[in-house]
């Protein structure tokens, strides 16, 4: 009875996947898994600027290019100085500031990227006539949930988190500030009550600075889309959220049911011990 059923059963098809990353360390992680989907069969076109540290052609997927407005050593500069402030051993406020101040400078650097990629006409026009099936991206910049909203292709994140939990609000997730540690706080997942006073306040904080480290992207999003459009606005429409955490190291905290934990793909692969 069931085999003329079995008869209409077909392999799975492969896709055609459509990634606009985001350079540095975050591709590291994000090229592992085009490795693998490439195995299965998938068709990856790779969308990057032409000014990158480590995106490089290979033949997993094919890779275009598009001109942006600033040189190599601006962008190999910025990613120094952010580096050497994330680790810094000074003040929390001393901290605050120049990290605050390193990622106003890489906001308006990847927003001027973003910029060139969607008014490079001929670059958008492939896209549009590719028929992509979805859009891998990482929504720490978010141009590729831009091109994803614009031509309606359902978008996948690839990403640890978003500063000032915009990811979750985005996913329209609780992040009550009084039980879960903000970021840059040092407090841990029990704290006194003027613990929790000095994270409500940092909470109130962090929606005034991402205001203005991610306004650029908001302005540039309302232009193309010529109506008022934030940021949460625009990650509310992703698929699915691929988290690089997972609560081994990470406090507990509620999560949506399109959030899937995938912190494992930053372990490396060694060799088992010996008897």
């Amino acid at each position: 009875v069931l085999l003329p059923f079995l008869c209409c059963l077909s392999t799975a098809a492969a896709g055609k996947l459509l990634v606009i990353p985001m350079d540095g360390s975050h591709w590291l992680s994000m090229k592992e898994v085009l490795a693998e989907l490439s195995k299965r069969g998938h068709e990856i076109v790779v969308v990057a600027p032409d000014i990158k540290l480590l995106i490089d052609p290979s033949e997993q997927y094919t890779l275009k290019t598009y001109p942006v407005p600033y040189k190599r050593e601006e962008l190999e500069e910025l990613m120094r100085a952010l580096g050497t402030s994330s680790f810094s051993e000074q003040s929390f406020l001393t901290r605050f500031l120049e990290i605050w101040e390193n990622f106003r400078k890489s906001s308006a650097m990847f927003q001027a990227a973003c910029s060139s990629l969607l008014y490079n006409k001929e670059l958008m026009k492939f896209i549009e006539e590719s028929n992509f099936d979805a859009v891998f991206t990482d929504p720490m910049t978010p141009c590729g949930q831009i091109v994803a909203l614009h031509f309606s292709i359902p978008s996948v994140f690839f990403l640890r988190g978003v500063p000032c939990a915009i990811d979750i609000y985005a996913a329209q997730g609780p992040n009550p500030p009084s039980y879960v540690p903000q970021l840059l706080s040092l407090n841990t997942d029990r704290m006194t009550f003027l613990q929790r006073v000095k994270n409500v306040l940092i909470s109130f904080s962090e929606y005034f600075t991402c205001g203005i480290i991610f306004s650029p992207f908001e302005r540039l999003a309302s232009d193309f889309f010529q109506k008022p459009m934030t940021l949460p606005q625009l990650l509310s429409h992703g698929s699915v959220w691929l988290k690089r955490i997972d609560f081994v190291f990470e406090y507990p905290m509620p999560v949506m049911p399109s959030m899937v934990f995938i912190g494992g793909i930053n372990c490396g692969k060694k060799k088992l011990l010996s008897q």
